[in-house]
């Protein structure tokens, strides 16, 4: 059953969005896929790194699971940019096959998996688990890439009966023993050549691979009334989605700035990679887009310094049976719109300039704006804007929209809010 027949007359169509993109989307290369397909839909046109690039127009270029896109048809040649960039990344914390991944175990066939980022562990525990990601294989004389996605419970980790517990409040999971999952009694054969031959490609054909597993229950709207959004991938999918939809409403709204789309695989676990937010990815893609437009080196450097980065990410809303674990003085309210995050010691990169910029923003969409401070007694995860604000000198601000249960295999938050992030987003990438 969709978000929709569930509730016929949801007032949250950006919310049945949302779920609809989340559920095309189970990693971050599905991710880049569904993106692109959007943008493609709205007139954007892709570009490849190797090859010359035009002049102004609507593009996106894909680097493994990171995508860049811009709007630059309202730019004249010659024409000074500054650039107004909305960031997020692809990826979120799951379980990943390991490389050597067959084992046996009691009579039954396992897949060794191992955690990718600050995953919950707890929550990945008894749920029917499909595979998806991609593999590098041999075709012919010819080395390609290709998308893997099996949407049927191949992979399960069964957690321990209660009775074998030491005190039946639970156990420890220990990422190296306890998160293997069970596909098979007896010899159901070699995990790999299951994968490959549902590409079509022999288990020899494949040189590499990156896959993880995705929870198989549906995205969906949760609550008496619809109100809410259950699903896995919240952080940070919701920024995905918002963002692409941000930049295609921003593209028919000519404001003088030239809005960029800037999505990045690997935040969960550092940014550091060839895609991530600390390559040099956004910084080549913003230097193209100058030379294509006849600009110099001296030309670009100058439109860095009259730039801005709304580094978007899921915040943390206050969660009603643990208050005390809030500053008390910032409360987070699901519905109550995006989440503007200071952190003193530059956990997110915002300083008064950024954040005037993005008051001034939700302003004009007429969208309500919370604030985000995280306990001081309590270690503050990051973004991408401090690596982004490092990297391009770009002034940057931290942005969200509020969830609970972050990090979980299934996550919570406002079906209001997609929408009201959305405006807050589009207004920030068109300026009145």
């Amino acid at each position: 059953m969709s978000a929709r027949d569930a509730y016929p007359e949801s007032a949250h169509p950006e919310a049945e969005g949302l779920c609809a993109f989340i559920d095309a989307s189970p990693s971050p290369f599905h991710a880049c896929q569904t993106v692109a397909r959007m943008l493609e839909d709205a007139g954007f046109s892709p570009l490849a790194e190797r090859d010359p690039w035009p002049g102004p127009g609507r593009y996106f270029v894909l680097r493994g699971g990171s995508l860049i896109a811009f709007d630059s048809s309202g730019f004249e040649h010659g024409e000074l940019p500054a650039f107004r960039i909305v960031g997020g990344h692809t990826d979120s914390p799951n379980l990943r096959v390991k490389q050597n991944h067959d084992r046996d175990s009691a009579g039954l066939a396992q897949v060794r998996l191992e955690p990718y980022g600050g995953a919950w562990l707890h929550s990945w525990l008894d749920r029917d688990l499909g595979i998806s990601g991609r593999i590098t294989v041999r075709q012919g004389d010819q080395v390609v890439r290709t998308l893997v996605r099996i949407d049927e419970p191949l992979l399960r980790v069964p957690q321990l009966a209660i009775h074998l517990s030491e005190n039946r409040k639970g156990v420890e999971v220990d990422p190296q023993r306890h998160l293997d999952a069970v596909w098979g009694v007896g010899d159901p054969g070699r995990f790999l050549a299951r994968i490959a031959a549902a590409e079509g490609y022999g288990a020899a054909d494949v040189l590499g691979f990156e896959l993880m597993v995705h929870d198989l229950t549906p995205s969906r709207l949760a609550g008496a009334d619809g109100d809410l959004v259950s699903a896995p991938r919240l952080d940070n999918q919701c920024t995905c989605y918002a963002g692409t939809r941000a930049l295609i409403d921003a593209a028919d709204r000519p404001t003088g700035v030239l809005p960029v789309l800037a999505l990045f695989d690997h935040e969960e676990v550092g940014s550091s990679s060839d895609r991530g937010a600390g390559s040099d990815f956004l910084i080549t893609v913003l230097e193209r887009i100058a030379l294509t437009h006849g600009l110099d080196r001296q030309d670009f450097l100058r439109a860095l310094a009259v730039s801005v980065c709304a580094s978007g990410d899921m915040a943390h809303a206050t969660h009603p049976n643990y208050p005390d674990r809030h500053e008390p003085g910032h409360r987070i309210a699901v519905n109550g719109g995006p989440v503007l995050k200071v952190n003193q010691n530059l956990r997110y990169a915002s300083d008064a300039d950024g954040e005037a910029l993005f008051i001034v923003a939700a302003e004009q969409a007429g969208v309500p704006l919370q604030r985000y401070v995280h306990r001081a007694d309590l270690p503050c995860g990051s973004t991408i804007g401090p690596i982004t604000a490092t990297r391009t000198g770009l002034t940057t601000v931290d942005v969200g929209a509020p969830q609970l249960a972050m990090h979980s295999a299934r996550e919570l938050m406002g079906a209001a809010d997609v929408g009201l992030y959305v405006a807050a987003l589009t207004a920030f990438l068109a300026p009145a």
